[in-house]
């Protein structure tokens, strides 16, 4: 495979909604045009074939001078218990500094729906799911010198935050339960055919802290809303918990949780508190996942859940609410009161002062490019949250596939810069998104076991020096890349 260059620079212009000012790290983008170009110095060159060093496969095609190890693949004994493989489908991980220089603690989610048996020992919040957290002690080279279970019995641990607090927050993206019927139709067969739901101990579609050195408490933080969780981030000035929804055949919401204590203080996240969704102000369900243009922007406030985790009826044993019902029971309690509809919210990064976020299927319908069935015909848009405006901002908005194709999980780096992981349907890359609105390419999935498989949970070591990342899958694992950051836009 040769070595390619991808590099796509758009240009953009204010269009601002209101006149609603802009800050943060974007503000030079959504300001006024934009012109970039090769030579610009923001892009790290053209990308070609790298060895893994784990094993000398190429699994990465990366640009001159990065070099990766991957790590931890599906079915691996973990080191602390070889009893015990790790799972399949990694996905949302957050960073931590280790107990000594060059050393991370890594806490990684694993996307597991469907009932099955908890990973590893220990007080499984449902013992009928598979799905959970792995923390790895981590070199900046991925070598793992120390790994356990810490969150078991949960489900579709899709993505999540790292919290300023040293935990990461994982996110269930989905409403299962025994009071749910699942998604499969039911009424054409008998119910163990289709109601897997049924198997299920709890009821799902939480969100559960744990803690970056230890195992959490498998205890759900109920009043953060029983939904289609995808991602979250916290504003360390409020101790406030904003979170995205990946609602794929619906609208989806963007919603903030305010504990009843504040986080930074207390050094954990309390439930109890109040759930909120954005609305435009003025403006009645306001479709945000349309084309918007880069740079629009407009004034929100927050409408409150009244009822964050409903109660769904059982009549003699048995489930009354479908899935469909049950995964918008939340969000349609705020769309009664005006709440905004975004498509597939995912991503979700907190960086100086602003929550950025991402819409997967977002944005300009351009047929015969369009996305996949769903909520949303749109290739992607990349939304920042500044809370001391109550402004909401159009960053990014992409016009086509080859330029940013389904975005997914992001995570801010040392510049301000994001990188931008893509779940589309042909090749799948790691995008840089810079401060000036320049758009390129940093790596491509090149595992030719992993053809069309989507890049999953960037995170940055708290230093800078290595970028964690995954490629997501059954057979999936981790990667540490590392190389000379300051030569690009990420420092």
């Amino acid at each position: 495979m040769g070595s390619f260059d991808r590099r796509h620079f758009l240009k953009g212009s204010a269009a601002l909604v209101g006149g609603a000012a802009v800050a943060g790290p974007f503000q030079g983008f959504v300001a006024g045009p934009v012109f970039a170009g090769p030579g610009a110095g923001l892009d790290y060159g053209p990308l070609g074939p790298v060895p893994d060093l784990r094993d000398g496969v190429v699994r990465l095609d990366l640009p001159t001078g990065f070099h990766y190890r991957s790590y931890e693949p599906a079915g691996t004994p973990l080191t602390s218990d070889p009893s015990i493989p790790v799972p399949g489908r990694h996905d949302g991980m957050a960073a931590f500094y280790g107990s000594r220089a060059n050393v991370y603690t890594v806490v990684r989610n694993h996307e597991i729906n469907g009932p099955g048996s908890p990973i590893g020992p220990g007080d499984a919040y449902d013992t009928m799911t598979s799905g959970g957290t792995i923390t790895t002690v981590v070199d900046r080279h991925g070598r793992v010198l120390d790994d356990w279970v810490s969150l078991n019995g949960t489900q579709n641990n899709c993505a999540g935050g790292r919290m300023p607090w040293g935990s990461w927050v994982s996110c269930e993206e989905t409403v299962n339960g025994p009071d749910v019927y699942d998604d499969f139709t039911r009424g054409s067969a008998p119910p163990e055919t289709y109601d897997r739901n049924r198997q299920l101990t709890q009821k799902h579609g939480y969100i559960f802290e744990v803690p970056a050195d230890s195992v959490s408490d498998n205890e759900p933080i109920r009043s953060a809303g029983r939904f289609a969780h995808e991602a979250a981030a916290c504003d360390p000035a409020t101790g406030y918990l904003y979170m995205t929804e990946d609602n794929f055949a619906f609208p989806s919401g963007f919603y903030r949780y305010r504990p009843p204590s504040n986080p930074i203080e207390t050094g954990s996240l309390e439930d109890g508190g109040v759930l909120e969704m954005l609305k435009v102000l003025g403006v009645q369900r306001a479709n945000l996942s349309l084309t918007q243009g880069a740079g629009a922007s407009y004034s929100v406030e927050w409408v409150e859940i009244p009822d964050p985790d409903p109660l769904f009826p059982m009549a003699g044993g048995e489930p009354t609410v479908t899935n469909d019902e049950a995964i918008v029971a939340v969000g349609d309690q705020g769309r009664a009161a005006g709440a905004a509809l975004f498509s597939r919210l995912e991503g979700c990064a907190y960086d100086e002062g602003v929550v950025y976020f991402v819409s997967t299927q977002g944005g300009p319908t351009n047929a015969p490019d369009t996305a996949p069935s769903g909520f949303g015909n749109g290739r992607g848009q990349v939304w920042s949250y500044d809370d001391a405006t109550s402004t909401l901002t159009v960053v990014f908005e992409s016009p086509g596939s080859s330029v940013l194709d389904l975005p997914d999980n992001v995570v801010a780096s040392s510049s301000g810069a994001l990188v931008v992981c893509e779940d589309g349907s042909g090749d799948n890359f790691l995008r840089g998104l810079t401060p000036a609105g320049e758009i390129f390419d940093f790596a491509r999935n090149a595992d030719v076991n992993q053809v069309g498989q989507e890049f999953a949970g960037a995170t940055f070591s708290p230093d800078f020096k290595t970028l964690f990342v995954n490629i997501q899958s059954r057979s999936g694992y981790s990667m540490a890349i590392w190389g000379p950051w300051a030569r690009g836009g990420f420092a």
